[in-house]
């Protein structure tokens, strides 16, 4: 498994998977995965199909919630990750190619409820992900109003128990 960098102390992101790391995931203790990778990105990588199946044969809940490197700042993709981190199983595991994708959504998570803009970026850079050129975009969205969000919509979500 590529390296894993702890977001809280229920979160945790690292980078693209394969088989044996579920395995990994379920030992560790994680109750559930959550796949921000969009499906056909690179040859040889895992389906969400596959990945559901691997999840299942070791315990873990999973959600595949694709975000294309242009969405991961958008609400349809930003909402349901929260509404996931709320009500999924912990601790939970987020991954995608590099955990990039994953741990900017999650800053923008915690922009949402209040993180200031350099908090987040301090902490992405401790998890091992530099957002500073995210800056513009992310004092952006700290500025409009959470309350003028609307509610999640997992049309795309593929989710397994």
């Amino acid at each position: 498994m590529q390296r894993i960098a702890q977001l809280s102390p229920a979160l945790a992101v690292t980078g693209a998977l394969v088989p044996a790391d579920f395995a990994e995931i379920a030992r560790l203790g994680f109750k559930s995965v959550i796949n921000n990778r969009v499906d056909g990105e690179e040859p040889g990588q895992l389906s969400s199909r596959e990945e559901i199946e691997l999840a299942r044969l070791v315990g873990l809940e999973y959600l595949y919630l694709p975000a294309a490197k242009h969405e991961v700042l958008d609400d349809h993709v930003v909402l349901p990750l929260a509404d996931a981190l709320a009500t999924m199983p912990g601790p939970i595991m987020l991954h995608c190619r590099s955990g990039l994708r994953s741990t900017i959504m999650w800053t923008a998570i915690r922009i949402d409820e209040g993180a200031t803009v350099d908090e987040m970026i301090v902490a992405a850079k401790v998890a091992g992900q530099d957002l500073s050129a995210l800056r513009d975009e992310l004092a952006e969205r700290a500025e409009q109003s959470p309350g003028s969000r609307a509610t999640a919509d997992c049309a795309g979500c593929q989710v397994a128990a």
